[in-house]
């Protein structure tokens, strides 16, 4: 083979390479499963307030939009409580909340530690009604654990179909406390 032909074909299978990897990579990112979650239809008004005003009745347990401090919190696994109102300007910037009980078991926990990402915070939560809240800009998912083991594709799933859709994009991870 001539120079130019092997340079040809290595080329050729680079970009095939490329291409694949692309696919699989869409194919990952593509939601799998049927949306457990509900539409919060309204979506309340997106003000900042300081840390001593008073507190709205927010529309959904947990909240999926509202007044909010201005500091955001920063995203990842936490193991202590963070204010609703610090996470509701998160969700503003289209992040994923992953709320959990602290009833659940440590098992649990650990296992929820690997959807812990740059657009994704997960935080101990005692009003929860159920074990779990998935929690999006003006979207929830709630439910409880069955026989001790997490939905990973619903959690997978939720985080393709609503991180990065909230009304104030940022790329990137959050700062904040």
């Amino acid at each position: 083979m001539t120079r130019k032909a092997i340079n040809y074909s290595i080329a050729v299978l680079v970009i095939v390479s490329i291409g694949y990897g692309l696919y699989l990579l869409a194919q990952s990112a593509t939601p799998k499963g049927e949306d457990m979650s509900k539409a919060i239809p309204l979506i309340m008004e997106a003000t900042h307030i300081s840390t001593d005003s008073p507190l709205a009745e927010y529309n959904s347990n947990p909240p999926t939009s509202g007044p909010h401090y201005a500091q955001t919190a920063r995203s990842g696994f936490r193991d202590e409580t963070i204010p609703d109102q610090n996470i509701i300007h998160n969700l503003e910037h289209g992040d994923v909340w992953i709320a959990y009980h602290p009833r659940i078991l440590e098992t649990v926990r650990e296992d929820l530690k690997q959807f812990a990402a740059a657009k994704v915070i997960i935080t101990p939560r005692e009003e929860n009604e159920t074990d779990i809240a998935l929690v999006a800009w003006s979207r929830l998912d709630t439910f409880n654990i069955e026989n001790d083991a997490l939905p990973e594709q619903r959690i997978k799933d939720f985080i393709a179909r609503y991180s990065n859709k909230g009304p104030e994009r940022i790329s990137g991870a959050s700062g904040g406390i």
